[in-house]
């Protein structure tokens, strides 16, 4: 009998001391990024402002930035997506995306006309790069990642 209790009191204690949610997770929200027909092409790290960056786009995308031209083909589309990030509660050492900061798209016409446009835009900061042109410029400046 004083074992049943000691086991039922052990048991009792052991569930109770379980926690089962975690407080920190809580307040970081992580969003997927849907690129859609995009490719990833290439990833940048900003460790003053705690940002992640990711540059989607399609084959002319990819071409131009692989010949390092300074404006894009025509029918280019790439996307740039900024993340906030934060420590990864599972991985020690680890950084996880976060709070969506923003999502640049630059489209290329037929004829080259280039287009630029911010459809996201939470940055509480502005960057080095202000005009349309510059913020072109700094994607058409990013390497792609070569994949085996």
């Amino acid at each position: 009998m004083n074992k049943i209790i000691i086991a039922m009191i052990g048991s009792f204690l052991f569930l109770i001391s379980c926690k089962t949610e975690n407080s920190k997770d809580k307040e970081h929200v992580r969003l997927v990024f849907d690129a859609g027909g995009l490719q990833f092409i290439a990833s940048s790290l900003n460790t003053k402002k705690e940002t992640m960056s990711a540059l989607y786009g399609n084959s002319q995308a990819l071409q131009s930035l692989s010949n390092k031209n300074d404006k894009p083909l025509p029918g280019t589309k790439m996307k740039l997506v900024t993340w906030k990030y934060h420590e990864n509660p599972q991985y020690t050492g680890g950084t996880i995306t976060g709070e969506l900061v923003s999502v640049e798209t630059v489209e290329t016409g037929i004829k080259g006309s280039v287009s630029y446009r911010k459809e996201l835009d939470n940055e509480k900061e502005p960057g080095i790069f202000q005009t349309k042109e510059q913020r072109i410029q700094y994607m058409m400046g990013y390497q792609p990642v070569v994949m085996p």
